[in-house]
């Protein structure tokens, strides 16, 4: 059901829509931190690419350097938060927003 989900949203030019990797629950040595104390990841997985920016001169599109499946390195702000029927919660960022690419 999630990838249904996922396949009837496509991002608009150079946007890129992205689920943020979950924070840990507990330490390594099992001491479970409360909610408060939890850090806002900063990194996520890239569910959808839009076809890119338009070039000025010609009108193409220029290709995003970033595509599903990748991932990649979050600001601390920013992104527009979109839920999804998955019940899930999604950023969708600028390409120009995203910090880092993973190898």
């Amino acid at each position: 059901m999630a990838a249904h989900a996922i396949k009837k949203i496509m991002p608009m030019l150079d946007r890129i829509l992205v689920q943020r990797a979950e924070s840990m629950t507990t330490t390594k040595g099992g001491i479970v931190l409360p909610e408060k104390s939890q850090t806002k990841m900063m990194q996520g997985t890239v569910v959808a690419v839009g076809p890119g920016a338009r070039n000025n001169q010609t009108g193409a599109h220029i290709s995003p350097s970033v595509k599903e499946g990748d991932r990649v390195l979050l600001p601390e702000y920013g992104g527009t938060k979109v839920e999804l029927e998955d019940k899930k919660e999604y950023l969708l960022y600028r390409e120009s927003d995203i910090l880092a690419k993973y190898e």
